[in-house]
């Protein structure tokens, strides 16, 4: 399996606009964050979690042929607005796009994109099959999907588990019962947002305590806010199996 990061970003990205921080004016290209989502290539397919407003961008720049499917974490803009540049797939491989997610996320990109779903056909409208999802495992083109409960705030997210990869990208909590479904992942992506405790996604402290409890191989950080800091001295303060992920990190899992 190869798991590429399209973004790493919180909702408004890294450099925030009008943001006059040291991080936003770094030259690092490692603090250019975009939205968060990530590449999946697995048995010979490909998959892409959540198409955030960066989509068109991150499927350029990661020079993306082929897309078998769509998953979406859930229904917050900053996972969902790219959904409609998934026309070009449509028009590359002569096929609806075959969306999953659970129904409540479903019925709301249903209302974003009413368009897609009025009953009006015209040329260049994306096409999509909507494919609801539950707890439960489902199963891709003959890959198995576990999706992980979490919880953003008040919000249920899924998380899903892969083979020995695992992705979870804004939770800020997640129960024993569903941390069992993540042990013995070999790789582990997990949102931190900052240092400072947030309502709605783990802290830095927060993600390395459960982390340091699931013991996964390798561990990155993903969903990453300007304000977590210099991605080269956030590193310096990292148990040894945990980085920060960056846009463009490829990983063979």
């Amino acid at each position: 399996m190869k798991v590429t990061v399209l973004g790493s970003g919180t909702s408004q990205g890294v450099p925030v606009i009008a943001c006059e921080c040291p991080v936003c004016h770094s030259l690092d290209y490692r603090d250019k964050r975009l939205r968060v989502s990530v590449h999946i290539e697995v048995s010979g397919k490909s998959f892409i979690i959540d198409s955030g407003p960066d989509f068109r961008q991150q499927v350029l720049r990661e020079r993306i042929k082929k897309l078998d499917a769509l998953i979406f974490t859930h229904e917050h803009k900053d996972h969902t607005a790219g959904m409609d540049d998934i026309r070009a797939f449509n028009f590359s491989q002569h096929q609806d796009m075959p969306v999953y997610a659970e129904e409540r996320v479903l019925h709301q990109l249903q209302n974003e994109f009413s368009y897609i779903f009025s009953g009006i056909s015209y040329p260049g409208i994306p096409r999509v099959q909507l494919h609801p999802i539950s707890e439960e495992r489902f199963e891709i083109e003959g890959v198995q999907i576990i999706p992980i409960r979490a919880m953003h705030y008040k919000l249920p997210v899924f998380g899903f588990r892969i083979g020995n990869f695992t992705y979870i990208t804004d939770a800020n909590a997640i129960t024993a019962a569903e941390k069992e479904k993540i042990k013995g992942s070999e790789v582990i992506i997990l949102n931190a947002l900052r240092k400072e405790p947030h309502i709605s996604h783990f802290s830095l402290s927060e993600a390395i305590t459960l982390l340091e409890e699931l013991q996964p191989k390798q561990a990155y950080l993903t969903h990453i806010s300007h304000l977590m800091g210099f991605h080269a001295e956030v590193e310096k303060e990292l148990p040894d199996f945990i980085r920060l992920a960056y846009d463009g990190l490829k990983l063979n899992c």
